[in-house]
């Protein structure tokens, strides 16, 4: 049998198989950030997998993207991601809610009240976002002061409360990508002097911090964490990614959370593959972490399942793969075809590349 398709428990979670939704932003919230119907069946047509993980959802009305992006600040939100959880579960799925803050890759042209994007310090994230009139540059992020950052951790706490009071089975924290906590964790973007910056130590305190207010309010046990050591793309890295990223997996081993989720792609050419000189970190930080293991980052089933025979990890998560067949392990049992993603309508739209890519007709 396949090894994508053997059961595996994570947490108190005894999941049917090893193939899990990753988180993917697909902006089909509504004005106010709260999920539309649309979005249950979407979820619930993906609950064969072993686990779903949420499109990332903000912590915090600064923390601001694209329109129709996900957020769980707020009450109405909240009452949202209920609706989804409760259609998940009556589906016999399990479902995370994934929880982030842009920081200094929000959007400067759809920030509230003309406020600036906040980040470890004033490093500027390279590149551009489509914003209300069309690209603009990323902003010169506010750092945040020494006595803002337990706010911002609040945020979190609070935000963790929101999904698991809407039914959510737990939460994933993303820290990977050149979010606001990686922005923390790395180097070229953390240049503190206070107890957040300088040491590596002092660089992971931000999530650790983030790692034990959540466990208060869910469990460690139903706790996940993203990382993602060799994204570069938007000019974010660390002088000794290894170093760093090694410490943060023994740090949540110590914390004892319920998985690693580890973005390092399977090819060349993502943003999230190792530079040059530099080796793959992934069976590192699976076992500096000896727990479950996730990876991500363009597997495809053959490849996943040498990762898995090779004991690389514990699980993968798919993207593109899980976008457009949402019957991926029923495909994966049969050895059928896969249909294929289309990503014009990945990230806005309606229905159409959203809950109308086609399942298997009955075995």
């Amino acid at each position: 049998m396949s090894l994508l398709l053997e059961p595996i428990r994570i947490g108190p979670f005894a999941l049917r198989n090893r193939v899990v939704m990753a988180p993917m932003q697909r902006a089909r919230n509504d004005a106010e950030r709260v999920p539309t119907d649309i979005m249950c069946q979407y979820y619930v047509q993906r609950a064969s997998m072993g686990l779903l993980i949420s499109e990332a959802s903000s912590v915090s009305p600064i923390s601001v993207g694209r329109p129709g992006a996900a957020a769980i600040f707020r009450d109405a939100q909240a009452a949202g991601w209920s609706r989804v959880a409760a259609a998940v579960h009556a589906a016999g799925a399990t479902m995370f809610q994934q929880l982030y803050h842009l920081g200094r890759k929000s959007d400067p042209s759809r920030m509230p009240a003309g406020e600036t994007p906040v980040s470890a310090s004033a490093v500027p994230a390279k590149g551009q976002v489509n914003g209300v009139n069309g690209p603009v540059e990323f902003a010169t992020p506010r750092p945040l002061a020494t006595d803002e950052v337990a706010g911002v951790v609040a945020q979190f706490r609070a935000a963790a409360r929101n999904a698991r009071a809407a039914g959510m089975d737990g939460i994933e924290i993303h820290g990977a990508n050149g979010y606001l906590i990686m922005q923390f964790l790395c180097d070229v973007t953390n240049k503190r002097t206070d107890r957040y910056g300088g040491s590596i130590a002092n660089r992971v305190r931000f999530l650790q911090e983030i790692v034990a207010a959540i466990t208060e309010e869910v469990g460690k046990d139903r706790l996940g964490v993203r990382i993602s050591p060799h994204f570069r793309t938007d000019g974010i890295g660390d002088s000794d990614a290894p170093a760093l990223f090694l410490h943060v997996a023994a740090m949540l081993k110590e914390q004892g959370v319920a998985y690693l989720h580890v973005i390092e792609a399977d090819h060349p050419g993502t943003g999230q593959s190792p530079p040059d000189g530099m080796r793959r970190l992934a069976p590192e930080l699976r076992r500096a972490f000896g727990g479950p293991t996730i990876v991500n980052g363009g597997y495809t089933l053959e490849s996943a399942e040498r990762a898995l025979a090779a004991g690389a990890a514990d699980a993968v998560s798919f993207a593109a793969l899980a976008i457009a067949n949402p019957d991926l392990p029923d495909r994966l049992r049969r050895s059928a075809g896969l249909n294929k993603p289309d990503q014009a309508t990945f990230y806005d739209g309606g229905a159409k590349g959203y809950i109308d890519y086609p399942a298997l007709a009955p075995a």
